[in-house]
């Protein structure tokens, strides 16, 4: 009972405490910064991914060092609890932002559309006077992949319909304000060119036949749609009608449910899903021992939590000082990333044209830099971040043996190569990503183990890691929408230039 009530003190307390004060602040923040100074960020970047990344913050500095108090008997579990404890902590604060979003929104009553203009903007409107024009409408078709291996073709249809105060303004040829529908459909990814061509005219044909039957008058309420997306697509689909196009368009979504009910279980859930982790939290702190020498003295803990934090930081500084190479390609990769973003663009086959990336119609007419500029570009974030922790862990290896110049040689080179064999191979794909080059690291790191260049530990311990990483990556190109040739390309001129520099690379391994 002593050792579960230490254990209490001095781990479980703590993570109560900084999941009910960040839960608090950061919604705080939110109301602040996004909702009455309206900071113009994505929403998703506001509500998910925001908070689950700050929230590394206290869990890093004030968690992980009692956490590390823990005796675990076979495997070390740190991460793993830091890992659960961040998703216990992260879903409720991600429902708690959309309970704020909701529940303080304002609503407006309107007698007609045209009065909107001359009253505060708010997030919900009633409107007494009003015609929904279904001949002018605007449809912006899009097509997306999805999963972690892009195994999901996700189909979408954006309508916008204007709104007018009545059926005689139909004539006018400027609308401010537009009612969305949005049709979607999710299809395997895996099917051929001609099954996916057939169930896309199947989903066009059905959309049609449903807005064509749809009464889109019956609704209690207006919702204007948030910095998101879909609000993307639907100035987009603005943009495909005939009409003037006024500068501020205001899209809304029509609610059917009373406006008192906006909020549905969001509040229940909240306290819910914090309950839940609370629950799973002390569940796994029954497990493991406390660590007598360090947990006896309340001072001990201080001298580990200092330790701790040196020793952290301290790795960090040395993987920036001894390995800055690979730094730099990340922070370039990932700074390419954020500047797209801030630019607003959408991350579509249009946009990453224009930012560089690879597609043989444009880079065979003269336009050869794209075989270098796609390598530092992704398609989203879940790209970048898969890429870049790769890179981190194959990118210390080959760093250490070839040296700061050639290691960066070797990434260009084969990132370069790779970025030719997909425009070789595909005749119309826009390629982007760092994946070629990476490919191109492991192919490297294969041909030094193989010719024991390495040490023996490392390359037994390494080969096995590294063709299952390859060889599950190939596969799941062949079957999803991955650009396997630049993969296949990287990671043969990898190999070659590996085999080539050999001699110059054993020496230094002998030496460690």
């Amino acid at each position: 009972m002593t050792k579960l009530k230490d254990k209490l003190k001095l781990i479980y307390v703590p993570f109560l405490i900084i999941a009910i004060c960040f839960i608090a602040a950061y919604t705080l923040l939110h109301w602040l910064f996004f909702i009455k100074a309206e900071i113009p960020l994505k929403e998703d970047i506001v509500k998910i991914w925001l908070p689950f990344g700050l929230l590394w913050i206290p869990i890093l500095i004030w968690l992980r060092p009692r956490i590390n108090l823990l005796e675990f008997k076979k495997y070390d579990f740190s991460f793993t609890y830091q890992i659960i404890a961040s998703i216990a902590i992260a879903i409720p604060t991600i429902i708690a932002q959309e309970y704020l979003a909701t529940a303080t929104g304002k609503i407006t009553k309107l007698d007609n559309i045209s009065e909107i203009e001359k009253t505060e903007k708010t997030k919900y409107y009633t409107l007494q006077k009003y015609y929904i024009d279904k001949q002018k409408i605007g449809v912006q078709h899009t097509t997306s992949v999805s999963g972690k291996y892009n195994e999901d073709l996700n189909m979408s249809i954006y309508i916008t319909m204007p709104i007018f105060e009545n059926i005689k303004d139909t004539v006018n040829l400027e609308c401010t304000s537009w009612l969305g529908k949005k049709y979607s459909e999710q299809i395997s990814n895996r099917l051929s060119d001609e099954e996916k061509d057939n169930a896309y005219k199947k989903f066009v044909a059905q959309s049609q036949k449903d807005f064509d039957t749809a009464n889109f008058t019956n609704f209690s309420y207006l919702e204007v749609i948030g910095n998101t997306k879909d609000h993307d697509e639907y100035i987009n689909a603005i943009k495909n009608t005939k009409l003037t196009k006024a500068k501020d368009q205001i899209v809304f979504l029509p609610i059917k449910k009373p406006f008192e009910k906006r909020t549905g279980n969001k509040l229940e859930w909240i306290f819910g899903s914090l309950g839940i982790g609370m629950l799973v939290w002390f569940i796994l702190l029954l497990f493991p021992e406390l660590n007598k020498s360090n947990s006896k003295k309340p001072e001990s803990y201080e001298k580990i939590k200092s330790a701790d934090l040196k020793a952290m930081f301290g790795f960090l500084w040395d993987q920036l000082i001894f390995f800055y190479v690979t730094s730099i390609l990340v922070i370039i990769n990932t700074l390419v990333f954020i500047t797209m973003f801030f630019a607003g663009i959408s991350f579509k086959a249009a946009d990453l044209l224009n930012w560089g990336a690879n597609f043989r119609p444009i880079t065979t007419n003269g336009q050869w830099w794209r075989l270098l500029t796609n390598i530092f570009l992704h398609a989203d974030l879940m790209h970048l971040l898969a890429n870049m922790c790769v890179l981190i862990f194959v990118g210390i290896f080959i760093e250490q043996s070839l040296g700061k110049i050639r290691y960066l040689v070797v990434y260009l080179t084969t990132g370069i190569l790779a970025s030719v064999a997909s425009i070789w191979w595909h005749s119309a794909t826009v390629s982007v990503g760092a994946s070629g080059a990476i490919f191109g690291l492991y192919g490297f790191l294969l041909a030094a183990i193989l010719l024991k260049n390495f040490p023996i530990s490392l390359g037994k311990d390494f080969v096995i890691s590294i063709l299952t990483f390859v060889g599950f990556n190939l596969l799941m190109g062949i079957t999803g929408d991955t650009d396997n040739a630049a993969h296949i390309g990287g990671l043969l001129s990898g190999f070659v230039i590996g085999l080539a520099l050999s001699g110059q690379i054993k020496d230094s391994f002998n030496d460690q």
